[in-house]
């Protein structure tokens, strides 16, 4: 089976600061790091008003930077050989492309604050396309060190919105603000309740060791893609129930009235998982907030994955074989994580079940001529900061 070793901070700053070196030249003034998350469950939700409960993982992203005296922004990363040089007058929607469109986009969308040019080189240990948000990862470590090399002293809240801008706006992927705000936000030992209605957030204690359970991401090795078409779509749905209902939220709202009033079966199915999603995360606190994080948090995980499987329709072959054989060799319950269409799933687990559970699902995917999967260690792990 692949395990995907945990990477030290200074191992992360290590690299990246060595490919600064040998790509750029010279020093950089000071290594960032910022997380990759898991969400625990809430999913597609963040974009509708709802209430997210996600944690930072101990995989993260690691940017060297050096600020320059002119408006030129060169960046390099270990994971691709394809380097970015541009000026900053000339970033906009779609330009760059590709992983670039993440950094470039970033100093973008704090422009008006001073932000001028920079080189940057970027290492991370969060798999790129698994869903565990690499590129919120990557957005948020340099946001943090643009902050900090301009001394704009910005509220991480001003960070935060920024790292979403240059999601939506330049790289063109119409996410919600989940995966920057746990990038910024997060914990050691805590999940982050995160109400996207009104960006209010709650540190959610997750001790998964006390109920003897441990929660273990499966990276399906299946492409992961937000930028396609689909994801925009789902919006694009939400959208019109609002315009059938008259309302610009789903929060709050009862979930037969609602499909009542809709009479398109897709629309249905959409509203649908994002009403009793809410319902989900609601229950999913009240349960930690208790210490319990067994059986009935189990439940509400799987239950979760159905409806994103049936009535959103953003699970695939891969997610489902792996959320299957986990259950199947005793997990409390599993789910998919992130955006949908191929990246991760998670499965909450009995903590001597481990093995038991990734040997299955291992074979699972071997049985079902499916990509190996890859096994990643979920301990929530701290925010964004500044490692030199």
């Amino acid at each position: 089976m692949n395990w995907l070793d945990v990477i030290a901070d200074e191992d992360l700053a290590d690299g990246a600061a060595a490919l600064f070196r040998s790509a750029l030249g010279g020093e950089p003034d000071g290594v960032w790091i910022a997380p990759g998350r898991v969400n625990l469950i809430g999913e597609h939700i963040d974009y509708a008003g709802g209430l997210v409960l996600p944690f930072a993982l101990p995989y993260a992203t690691a940017v060297a930077v050096r600020r320059r005296e002119d408006t030129t922004v060169r960046a390099v990363s270990t994971h691709t050989e394809q380097s970015w040089t541009g000026e900053l007058d000339e970033i906009g929607p779609g330009t760059p492309s590709g992983w670039a469109a993440y950094v470039a986009g970033v100093s973008w969308a704090l422009g008006e604050h001073g932000v001028g040019g920079v080189d940057v080189a970027v290492h991370s240990s969060v798999p790129v396309g698994s869903g565990l948000s690499s590129s919120a990862a990557l957005e948020c470590s340099f946001a943090l060190a643009l902050d900090d090399l301009f001394g704009l002293r910005l509220d991480r809240k001003v960070l935060i919105d920024a790292s979403i801008r240059a999601e939506n706006e330049i790289a063109g992927a119409s996410t919600g603000g989940m995966d920057q705000n746990i990038a910024m936000s997060a914990e050691v030992g805590h999940a982050l309740l995160l109400d996207c209605l009104d960006g209010s957030t709650r540190q959610i204690p997750l001790d998964l060791a006390t109920s003897g359970t441990r929660l273990l991401v499966i990276d399906t090795n299946a492409p992961h893609r937000l930028v396609d078409g689909q994801y925009g779509a789902r919006r694009a749905a939400l959208d019109t129930a609002y315009a059938e209902l008259g309302v610009t939220t789903l929060r709050g709202l009862d979930l037969e009235r609602a499909v009542s009033g809709l009479g398109d079966e897709t629309l249905i199915a959409r509203v649908s998982h994002v009403i009793s999603e809410i319902g989900r995360v609601e229950q999913a606190a009240e349960l930690l907030d208790r210490g319990a994080a067994g059986a009935e948090l189990g439940e509400l995980m799987t239950a979760s994955h159905r409806s994103l499987r049936d009535d959103y329709e953003v699970s695939s072959p891969e997610l489902d074989s792996a959320v299957d054989a986990a259950l199947r060799a005793g997990a409390y319950g599993a789910r998919m994580t992130g955006g949908g269409f191929g990246g991760s799933a998670i499965a909450l687990v009995p903590s001597e079940l481990v093995e038991t559970v990734a040997n299955e699902i291992a074979y699972s995917a071997t049985r079902s001529v499916l990509p190996e999967p890859t096994f990643l260690t979920a301990e929530p792990a701290g925010s964004a900061h500044r490692f030199f």
